[in-house]
């Protein structure tokens, strides 16, 4: 392994080319949004380019001119003149601002770059404000891609999926620091605000080593309002047919600094001089929710949602003098929720109490040393301590986890020579991560509870070498060797490749390895609300899986509009991972390593297919369907032997429809989004006999079941109101907790979910944003 290692090394070191001159930049809207597809061509010529994912640009100088023109349909242009390479950044205003409204061509609120090597989708502000989107749990409900789920029955909890795999095979960032791993697993999706997000960038497959080797199926990186960008206030308030109410204050200013040299009122930015211009932002995010009403909508003595309590606040700074940038995050949270049987008139009642202190913060330094080739030097530390005090009935869980995380990074910029432009990027550095937990798990009747206490601390290395010639190919090759204290040493290639032959086709694929330390307890939360015994054969072992996928893409012109489709097929395959077994005992879990059960195997299948356009002037749709196969070798207890077969309560399929209308001056919107939900097998033991409170309504689980979602939003200059509703079809899982009036038990069991445990819903909110003043 070691000599392949060193191989990928040199190869990656042979192919990097002559240092040469190039210009660089980003185009940002008005809000400080990246402008995807903005065109950045020389005046007087033909030469340009098309802006990527990240509204980034790269662009090689011309003879006979200097000056760099920026458009974008129902934006003012803007011309800079460039007598320098350092790197640009160009602000679009809009073209028209009426009394109430501006006008502008609508832009989609999914974007998918066509020039990046990866198979990423960027989720804007304007696909979010298409849902209430309380928080992250519920950014992707117009989404195919990630499905979100209950956990379970009785605790609120969410768990997303991508490929077909749970989020803990998703590397879940926040601003490319660690986010939601670990502690955090179980509630980590509700802690990000939705109004707090920017944008959520979803990576299918193998993603860039950079951040780190934990992505086996994906990386989902949300990014944050940021202070020198958000406006001086804004508030969103929302409140739903259970009670829960929440409230969002956000807001950022700059703060005058006594050197400050302010730039040339208007949008033309003269980069001939090496000025040391100084600005200095502070941000502030709030958030408060809390819901009034422990609702039983069912009737099963179980409270459908917890009572919950949330207290958010994080307060961040950016500093920028010349060619340095700083940034500092810092965030606390506390999260009370309460559930299970919440009637006094019940005799000891079966009560789950979950309380959830959290700290963190990160910092970020970075330095462009060179100009001429914006090769730069970045330093990224982050801290979180997240401490937790659960119970569930008898049972109580007890934790906290220390992590420290630490990130240097070095990127150099190339360009080869010749007429066409083909340009090089290496990136190398080092990374160490540090978990220290601190766990206990006290069962009923036990006289010691179980300790699960751990450190690991993972340094590493990296590299990763792209590629781009012109806009036909673009290559991102990495690798990363990393040692843990707990299971050695351990190398991640990854490798991902876009060619497009033709300007309305493009291909993609990628391969690689991920890996991930196992936490037995967060992983497996949806077990603790239920009289399930717990049983683990072996130290858990690291968990290891290759990944790999092709993806195509056609922008299919149709009269003036762009229909844009596309395919996609992954394959997981695990090394090894962390079976948990719910076939062999329906009153147990069995937990095991795939490596300890001779010929034991884990794989997942994904196959989507995905149709989007804007049929007309402000009326969009999006039409996909997306196939999963995930197995896995469970006991078979009819058989006696282990055996490969479909994983139990994990979807086989998902379709989604959704369309969004916004009248021509942006003084209504209409979004409407239909579900199609798949369904696999309950596992081993459950059938619809009395003994089980009931048990289902069907001897098997309906084959598919639909929701439907609708949200109508009216716009003002400054602020808008929006009504929603939830599961229109109202379509809910039949007694999702079992023997749910005998919770002390044996049969007891609330992780049995595969649908909707509550019905359908109506929200009301109201946003408000005051703008910046030029």
């Amino acid at each position: 392994m070691r000599r392949y290692f060193f191989l990928y090394l040199f190869f990656i070191t042979c192919l990097c080319a002559n240092v040469r001159a190039q210009v660089t930049g980003v185009v940002l809207d008005d809000q400080g949004e990246p402008m995807v597809g903005a065109n950045v061509y020389w005046a007087e010529t033909g030469i340009g380019v098309a802006t990527g994912l990240d509204g980034d640009f790269t662009l090689m100088p011309v003879k006979g001119t200097n000056r760099l023109v920026a458009s974008f349909v129902g934006y003012h242009n803007d011309t800079t003149v460039v007598l320098n390479r350092k790197p640009l950044t160009i602000v679009l205003v809009e073209a028209a601002v009426l009394d109430e409204v501006t006008i502008t061509e609508r832009k989609m609120g999914v974007l998918k770059s066509r020039s990046s090597a990866f198979d990423t989708q960027t989720i804007g502000t304007e696909e979010l404000c298409r849902a209430a989107c309380c928080n992250l749990s519920e950014a992707f409900e117009t989404n195919a891609s990630v499905d979100v789920a209950y956990s379970d029955a009785a605790t609120g909890a969410k768990q997303i999926r991508l490929l077909g795999l749970s989020g803990t095979y998703v590397q879940l960032i926040q601003e490319n620091t660690p986010a939601v791993r670990g502690l955090a697993q179980n509630f980590g999706l509700e802690y990000i605000p939705g109004p707090w997000m920017s944008s959520i960038q979803v990576s299918k497959g193998t993603s860039s080593v950079i951040n780190g080797y934990e992505a086996t199926s994906g990386q989902i990186n949300v990014e944050l309002l940021k202070p020198q960008t958000q406006n001086p206030l804004s508030v969103n308030l929302m409140v739903n047919s259970e009670l829960m109410a929440e409230a969002n204050i956000m807001g950022g200013w700059k703060i005058p600094l006594k050197n400050d040299e302010e730039h040339e009122h208007g949008h033309h930015h003269e980069e001939g001089e090496h000025c040391h211009h100084q600005s200095l932002y502070t941000g502030i995010l709030a958030h408060y929710g809390q819901g009034f009403m422990a609702m039983d909508g069912n009737h099963d003595s179980f409270v459908d949602m917890p009572k919950t309590q949330n207290a958010n606040l994080a307060n961040r700074w950016f500093y920028k003098h010349g060619d340095y940038t700083f940034q500092a995050f810092l965030r606390g949270l506390y999260d009370r929720r309460r559930a299970g049987q919440m009637a006094d008139s019940i005799n000891n009642p079966y009560r789950i109490n979950l309380n959830t202190w959290r700290v963190e913060g990160f910092l970020k330094n970075g330095y462009v040393y060179d100009d001429e080739s914006g090769s730069s030097v970045a330093l990224i530390t982050a801290v979180s301590y997240h401490n937790l005090d659960n119970s569930y009935g008898p049972r109580t869980w007890q934790a906290n986890q220390l992590n420290a995380y630490v990130n240097g990074i070095w990127q150099g910029n190339w360009e080869g020579g010749g007429l066409i432009d083909n340009d090089h990027r290496l990136s190398a550095g080092f990374s160490v991560n540090v978990d220290k937990y601190n766990e206990q798990l006290f069962y009923p009747a036990a006289t010691m509870p179980a300790v699960f206490d751990r450190l690991e601390v993972t340094p590493g290395v990296f590299a990763e070498y792209s590629y781009k010639y012109a806009d036909q190919l673009s290559l991102v090759a990495g690798v990363r060797a990393d040692y843990s204290t707990r299971y050695g040493f351990f190398f991640t290639p990854r490798a991902n490749v876009r060619y497009t032959p033709f300007s309305w086709w493009t291909l993609r694929a990628s391969a690689g390895l991920g890996y991930r330390s196992p936490n037995l307890i967060a992983d497996n939360a949806f077990i603790l609300p239920s009289s399930r015994a717990l049983h683990l054969t072996g130290s858990p072992a690291q968990e290891r899986a290759a990944n790999t996928g092709l993806s195509t893409t056609f922008y299919i012109p149709l009269g003036s509009k762009e229909l844009q489709l596309s395919a996609e097929y992954y394959y997981t395959h695990f090394l090894n991972s962390l079976i948990v077994d719910m076939d062999q005992d329906r009153h147990a879990v069995h937990i095991y390593n795939q490596s300890d059960v001779p010929g034991a195997k884990s794989f997942a299948h994904s196959a989507q297919i995905e149709a989007s356009m804007e049929v007309l002037r402000g009326w969009t749709w999006t039409a996909a369907f997306r196939w999963t196969d995930v197995e896995q070798t469970t006991f078979n207890t009819a058989k006696a032997a282990y055996e490969l077969r479909p994983k139990a309560l994990s979807n086989r399929f998902k379709g989604v429809i959704t369309t969004s209308y916004q009248t021509p001056l942006k003084k209504w919107q209409f979004d409407v989004t239909a579900q199609f939900n798949g369904i696999t097998r309950m596992p081993d033991g459950f059938t619809p006999t009395g003994d089980l409170n009931g048990g289902y309504s069907t001897p098997k689980p309906l084959n598919w079941y639909p929701q439907l979602m609708a949200q109508v939003t009216k716009y003002f200059r400054t602020c808008s109101l929006y009504l929603g509703a939830e599961n229109m079809t109202n379509f809910k899982q039949n007694a999702p907790v079992i023997d749910s009036f005998n919770p002390y038990g044996t049969d007891f069991d609330a992780s049995m979910v595969w649908g909707p445990v509550a019905g359908w819903k109506v929200y009301l909110g109201f946003r408000y944003d005051l703008e910046k003043k030029e």
